[in-house]
Formats: C-alpha cells, structure tokens, sequence
C-alpha cells in the first residue's frame, strides 16, 4: 500500500476534511480527492461518509487511521530526526496571546535557539484563541498557546498553566475605598470607579465579577486599550482599576505602584493549554519546544 496514501488518509482524518487536509499536506482539493478514492478502491470499501461540511470516517476508516497513524507518526520521527552533523533543527512557528507569548514562552523558548546554528531558528506571532488554532489547524503555526482548548482529533492540547488573576489599582483609589469596604460591602463600592480594560465588552472584568461576586460589572470601561500591558501602565497612572494576570502586575505590586483591592479565598483562574496538531510531536524540534515550555511552566508563579 502506498505509503503517501496512507499519508493522506491519516490526515483527512484528524482534519475532518479534505480541504483542510489538503492546506496541511500543500496539495490541491482534488488531488486529495483522488488519492482517498484510490485508497478507497485498493481496499473495496468506503472510508469517508461526505457530508455537507466536511467528512465523517467509516468503521473501517476509523480502525485504519488507528493501526496506520502511530506508524506513520514513527516514520515521521525518523524522517525529521536532528542532523547529526549539529546543525540547525529547522524553524518553530509559534502562536500565542501576546502578553503571555512575550513575558512567559518566548523567554523560556529563546534559551533553545542556540548559538552558531545549534538550535532551531524561531518564528512568533500573536492572536486570539481562535485565530491561533484556526492557524495552527491550517499548518501555519507549529505551536499554539491558547485559553481555548480545542476538540477532534486534528488538534492535541496539554494543559500549560493556570494564571491568577488580580483586581488591582493605583494605591489612591484603595485609599478612596478604604480599608475592608469590599469585604464589608461587596462589589457595590467599585460601581463609582473608572474601568481599564482590553474591549468594550470587558472580558478581564466580567469575568472576575461573576467568579468572585457572582455579579456582573455595573461600570463601563473608561480606559480601553488592546494590550494588557498598557493596562497595566494605565493602572500605574492612576486610570481606573484593572483587573490583571498576576505574573504581570506582580513587579509594580512589589513597588507600590499598584494596590489589590480584594484578595477573595478562591481567586479566579485561567488555564493556557499547549496545542499541537496530532502527530508533529512526532518533530524534534516541535516536541524539544513542547517540553521546554512544560518545564519552563513547572517554575512560574
């Protein structure tokens, strides 16, 4: 059986369609057509039920791609194992929330570039959740950071870390407050105070208020920026109150530049997972990226 079917197949499968297979492998949408038709007439039975968006496996798909992938995976492996002359790995594409990409994974990742082409040479772009699995699943990225994790078989997440979030301010709005007022009193004392925050729908915001209030924000935002670290730098000025991952703000809370105004007995959180499309791992430099960050999570705060 021709292994470059086989090949093919394994990939329609995790895709769930040939159009997307077909973006994965750098082929057109009929030449993917044909090679599964092939495969379904060397074998005699169907392994595809096409529908109207995408396809579904047989019985006899699903029992193939399950013998079939993890050999193909190995093969994959060897193709791409390291050069033993030392040279460069090849190139990593990663995908993630730009604050987290840029102050967690890119520090953690750049340790493995190396020196004189020792490493692998490394690519970082930013995006929502969607955006970057939406690209990961395409074949553009190698790597995806996301808060989402997502489903099917195309996609294998780990989850990375957990982020605590804060409610914090510039220290004169916690005076205006006063001491214990929320404790006392609730979510109803920050009605008054001005907002910063990501978008207009206040995601940061929304969210902690349902987690620790079980409520939902009455204030509008007054500050909104794009990016949580000038969040961060509005809070600092004295914008509004701010509700921020705690790896973020942790350095102007150690100065004083900003306060927490509550600190409640469960406080929320937000998971990262570490998104891979099924098999690459099979990639040294992929699963040598993959298992750095694991272990480079296994440290942060």
């Amino acid at each position: 059986m021709d292994l470059a079917l086989l090949r093919t197949f394994v990939t329609v499968h995790r895709a769930g369609s040939f159009t997307r297979a077909a973006a994965l492998l750098g082929l057109s949408q009929p030449a993917v057509t044909s090679q599964i038709r092939t495969l379904e007439r060397q074998l005699g039975r169907p392994l595809f039920l096409r529908q109207a968006r995408g396809v579904t496996p047989t019985t006899i798909g699903d029992e193939l791609a399950h013998k079939a992938a993890p050999h193909l995976d190995a093969l994959v492996e060897i193709a791409e194992s390291a050069p033993e002359d030392g040279s460069s790995l090849g190139t990593l594409h990663l995908v993630g929330p730009p604050e987290f990409t840029a102050e967690r994974a890119l520090p953690a990742l750049t340790r493995l570039t190396g020196e004189n082409g020792q490493g692998f040479a490394l690519r970082a772009s930013f995006g929502t959740a969607e955006e970057a699995l939406e690209g990961l699943a395409a074949g553009h990225h190698d790597l995806a950071i996301s808060t989402a994790q997502p489903r099917g078989a195309l996609l294998t997440a780990t989850p990375l870390c957990d982020e605590e979030h804060v409610l914090v301010a510039a220290p004169r709005w916690a005076e205006r407050i006063g001491p214990g007022a929320l404790h006392l009193k609730g979510a109803v004392v920050l009605e008054n105070l001005p907002v910063v925050e990501v978008h207009e729908s206040l995601p940061f915001v929304s969210r902690y208020w349902a987690s620790v209030f079980d409520s939902r924000p009455a204030a509008s935002g007054t500050v909104i920026v794009p990016d949580l670290r000038a969040v961060l730098s509005c809070a600092i000025s004295g914008a509004g109150l701010a509700v921020l991952p705690r790896y973020l703000s942790a350095s102007a809370l150690d100065r004083g530049e900003i306060t927490t105004l509550y600190d409640p007995p469960v406080p929320p959180l937000r998971t990262y997972f570490l998104t891979a499309r099924t098999g690459t791992l099979a990639m040294p430099h992929i699963a040598r990226a993959h298992e750095w960050l694991q272990q480079a999570a296994n440290g942060w705060d």
